[in-house]
């Protein structure tokens, strides 16, 4: 009974605003992850609650990239209502050496850039971790948007980091969306590999 009180009260002086946001953010996770369309308005509906949460925190760089989020989720929305001729919807793939290797040369120089930036400019919390885990999250959106799978293994690496970040902040009820948002990466992982090796199985069967 004391821990059922316990947890309501927790509850209670949580923000609203920051509830709508996990909600809205877990439902569009999974529905990326079961590699549902539908995913699409959903994690519009969670950039916008999250770009107003985190400019308050003063996590600027987590505020900018919800900016960069709302235009790649419209994006992502257009380019999975495109399909293949030999498949009923547009297919997933895997990221070419030569992309994954201009990702990761990507992130650290923006990483850098940004970080050097709120650091000497604004009084941004924890400048480079933000800045860094920011350069992750726009490859792998980017990575979501095409349908490419190591978006998947970026989420769960930077999520991770994202955990801490929040706790750090008292966004308790963020930090536990983004644990799920880890479970919900892997899943996607998993899913979007059969669902990849399934499109090939169709592809050589009409072939």
């Amino acid at each position: 009974m004391i821990f059922i009180l316990a947890v309501t009260d927790w509850l209670k002086s949580q923000s609203l605003l920051e509830i709508s946001g996990v909600i809205s953010g877990i439902l569009c996770v999974y529905l990326a992850a079961k590699n549902n369309i539908w995913n699409w308005p959903l994690a519009i509906i969670s950039v916008l609650i999250y770009t107003f949460i985190f400019f308050e925190e003063k996590l600027y760089a987590d505020a900018g990239l919800q900016i960069y989020f709302l235009f790649t989720n419209i994006y992502g929305w257009y380019f999975w209502t495109k399909k293949s001729t030999e498949y009923n919807k547009t297919p997933v793939s895997f990221a070419s050496k030569k992309l994954i290797f201009l990702s990761i040369l990507s992130i650290f120089l923006f990483a850098f850039l940004l970080g050097t930036f709120l650091f000497k400019s604004t009084d941004a919390a924890f400048p480079y971790i933000d800045s860094f885990c920011t350069a992750c999250s726009l490859v792998a959106q980017l990575f979501l948007a095409r349908k490419i799978i190591e978006n998947w293994l970026i989420w769960i690496f930077v999520d991770i980091i994202y955990i801490g970040v929040y706790l750090i902040k008292d966004l308790h009820l963020t930090a536990g969306m983004y644990a799920i948002y880890v479970l919900i990466a892997i899943m996607g992982y998993i899913n979007w590999k059969k669902e990849y090796k399934q499109s090939k199985l169709t592809l050589n069967i009409k072939a």
